[in-house]
């Protein structure tokens, strides 16, 4: 079993930035991809960014925060570092962890473990 727990989230204006940490623990090494998602009040929840963690570095990027938003691995921790703020990355952030790194990274159901996540509201 992975457990995983998001930190970081907050308030903060247009134009700043943040970065959240996702921790993960439990038979984390057995993961091969972990991603970050987020879902607003009232819209379904949406792929982040995903990086591969089990070899090779390789990071995605949704198309509405490519060039903003930077994901990193540290060993167990996975960060996703956001600069230039909108209103509209307004969400809860959760942390997701798969086996499997191939196919889209998108998809929820590809992911084997999900944190609670975190609030990050831009206003």
């Amino acid at each position: 079993h992975v457990q995983l727990v998001e930190s970081g989230g907050g308030l903060v204006q247009p134009g700043g930035s943040l970065r959240l940490s996702c921790a993960a623990s439990g038979y984390a090494a057995n993961m091969n991809s972990m991603g970050w998602f987020r879902q607003a009040p009232d819209k379904q929840r949406e792929g982040v960014a995903a990086i591969n963690t089990g070899g090779g570095d390789a990071t995605y990027y949704a198309a509405s925060v490519k060039g903003r938003f930077i994901i990193s691995q540290d060993k167990t921790m996975v960060a996703l570092t956001m600069r230039d703020l909108k209103p509209e990355d307004t969400a809860m952030y959760y942390c997701a962890a798969r086996v499997y790194h191939g196919g889209d990274w998108t998809t929820e159901s590809a992911y084997n473990y999900w944190g609670q996540g975190t609030q990050v509201t831009v206003s």
